[in-house]
């Protein structure tokens, strides 16, 4: 066995000043011959480099940046089908219980309109680190609620500083290469999707076995983990905005005015989220009774359904220039419309219920990942800010899907649940069949 080299400083910083390329003929042959290789594996040893625009994203940074994503966006989800079990806890009504999965949504709307845009004008690590810190202190605070109110204002804090993956697309938008945009940012998309419905899975099983507060403790304590790990390997990405924070807000309203189709593109999906969310937020009480009566942790399996939208996304991402924007919206909302229609007439069995979430989560993302991957090529200067209005009215439109179902569930129980899905889906698909011009 030969032996190995040993490496100086002066060495360690030749290898982060140079580029993989330059360096292939001074390193032994079992360090990885692709200069591409080379440089995850950098990035897998903490070694970060300058990304440039358009030219490629390391293989081993993309994949950290899914990972964190779905483990961050899963803090939002955690409560759905833990709601039945708080409300039983805390021993208020389950129209008042509902308002925890709201306010989070809330709360992670208002942190896309007035944190992502901070992506364009401060280091995105400094965003990273602050977010983190009230992130495991919210969590934290939900843990160890006394009562609803205490943890209604530690959802909304928690929602508000979750926003960590909007920050995530939009660097693989803008560092990707063109032919790889679609295919980058649907990777992060599967791990947005995967932390969804894994959180579902784990909260429903945890909360039955150990209490719904242990699930809260152990999301702050993943959250230390992820901060850690993302602090190490983020590379230091340069602001590309001027100005004050003031004038970055009002860029956000004349970004709205000069792009028509990132106002329609937020809309529609926007609306097809909110009859989504009213799907998974009463749920938990359908579940909980006749002919069911399933406690936390079935609600929580259903979640695995949603492999089928992880697995649309990458496909989704890398169609969307072959068969358009429009199309994709046509079938997701056909999808989501049999879906509801497999949960109202079938909704008594489990395999109308299976049927309808599976649906739901393949049209869903046709929907959100074709009008998603698109509106980044109107401004890449402005990715931040352009997902920014995109993903507010996308939480937005969630927010209104998860009050309308648990308003309409304490006044027609799952047939007004059904009816306020079907309305959302079909504001949507009229905006659809109206709005004439899309991106090429």
């Amino acid at each position: 066995m030969e032996n190995l080299p040993e490496y100086t400083p002066l060495s360690i910083q030749l290898i982060q000043k140079h580029t993989a390329t330059s360096l292939l003929g001074y390193i032994p042959h079992f360090y990885p011959p692709k200069p591409f290789a080379f440089k995850s594996a950098l990035y897998l040893c903490g070694m970060k480099q300058t990304l440039i625009e358009n030219k490629g994203l390391p293989a081993s940074l993309l994949w950290a940046l899914a990972i964190i994503a779905g483990i961050t966006v899963a803090n939002l989800y955690y409560n759905q089908p833990l709601l039945y079990n708080i409300s039983q806890d805390l021993q208020v009504s389950e129209f008042k219980t509902n308002l925890i999965a709201m306010v989070t949504q809330i709360g992670y709307a208002l942190g896309l309109l007035f944190i992502i845009p901070l992506g364009d004008l401060f280091p995105r690590r400094k965003i990273i680190l602050v977010n983190f810190s009230i992130l495991i202190l919210s969590l934290l605070s939900i843990a160890l609620s006394p009562n609803l109110e205490f943890i209604l204002l530690a959802s909304f804090f928690t929602g508000l500083c979750s926003i960590m993956p909007q920050i995530f697309i939009p660097i693989a938008a803008q560092f990707s290469t063109p032919e790889t945009k679609g295919k980058n940012v649907g990777i992060i998309v599967s791990g947005l999707l995967t932390g969804i419905l894994g959180s579902r899975v784990v909260s429903g099983i945890v909360g039955e076995i150990m209490g719904w507060r242990f699930m809260f403790f152990a999301a702050a304590v993943l959250m230390i983990l992820s901060c850690m790990f993302l602090l190490r390997v983020m590379p230091d990405i340069q602001s590309n905005f001027e100005g004050k924070y003031k004038d970055l807000m009002k860029s956000l309203l004349q970004l709205v005015k000069d792009y028509p189709v990132l106002r329609v593109s937020a809309l529609r999906a926007g609306l097809a989220f909110g009859s989504f969310l009213a799907l998974w937020s009463c749920l938990a009480f359908r579940m909980e009774q006749a002919p069911f009566y399933a406690g936390s942790h079935v609600t929580g399996l259903l979640g695995l359904c949603g492999v089928a939208g992880a697995m649309t996304a990458s496909f989704v991402g890398r169609y969307v220039r072959k068969v358009g924007v429009k199309r994709f919206n046509y079938i997701g909302c056909g999808l989501i419309l049999l879906a509801w229609t497999s949960l109202c007439f079938l909704g008594n069995t489990y395999a109308g219920i299976i049927s309808g979430i599976l649906l739901f989560d393949i049209g869903m993302q046709c929907i959100q990942l074709s009008n998603q991957t698109t509106i980044f090529s109107l401004n890449p200067k402005a990715s931040n800010r352009i997902n920014t209005i995109f993903m507010t009215t996308y939480f937005a439109g969630g927010s209104l899907g998860t009050f309308l179902a648990g308003s309409f569930w304490s006044l027609y129980g799952w047939n007004g649940v059904v009816g306020a899905g079907v309305l959302l889906i079909g504001c949507s698909l009229v905006i659809n069949l109206f709005f004439k011009k899309e991106i090429a």
